[in-house]
């Protein structure tokens, strides 16, 4: 059986996604690093990059989106066993790592492109629900209506999201005392 050439440049190109995940593990490229010196780091060349991933923003998106989907594999593990809070202190405890810092810089720039640039970034908009899907399970799982806790999970995300993004540009404000809140006002919608 032989593969068809896009059958061989989706395996190409994920090969590429590896190794690209392999040279910088849970970080990411700085946004002012060059395909060239991408390259360099995952010992490949700067045009398989931009054939495959069309721009450093293409590698940035898929990066993330490759990232992103590992995590939700262990913070899914987390929703079987616990409760929407679990899940909730679970992602916070993830993307306040002190070593993903670099890839919430990098979730920030890529959605600021994104914004700009929607039709560019499809396939990373699209994974973007991920969470939310999740929350709105467990949600569910306690007692919410299908609506309810769609909305709950929805205004939990824009929120972590949010705090995230105050976490990147004023490290010193007092998020943990937010995370708090988010969940009491989510009981209370729940009760």
């Amino acid at each position: 059986m032989s593969l068809s050439s896009t059958e061989r440049n989706g395996d190409a190109r994920e090969r590429l996604l590896a190794r690209l995940l392999d040279a910088f593990g849970e970080a990411l490229p700085a946004p002012e690093v060059s395909l060239r010196e991408i390259a360099a780091r995952a010992e490949t060349s700067h045009a398989l990059l931009r054939y495959h991933f069309g721009s450093l923003p293409g590698v940035l998106a898929a990066m993330l989106k490759a990232q992103r989907s590992r995590d939700n594999e262990v913070l899914l593990e987390a929703a079987r066993q616990g409760t929407f809070e679990d899940l909730v202190l679970a992602i916070w405890r993830t993307y306040t790592r002190p070593e993903q810092l670099s890839r919430v810089r990098g979730f920030f720039h890529v959605v600021g492109l994104a914004a700009y640039r929607p039709e560019d970034f499809r396939e990373f908009i699209d994974s973007l629900d991920d969470l939310t899907k999740m929350l709105a399970s467990l949600a569910e799982r306690e007692g919410l209506d299908t609506e309810e806790a769609l909305t709950l999970a929805t205004v939990t995300v824009a929120a972590i999201r949010g705090l995230l993004l105050q976490e990147v540009l004023t490290p010193t404000a007092h998020s943990k005392d937010a995370v708090a809140l988010i969940l009491r006002m989510g009981k209370r919608a729940s009760s």
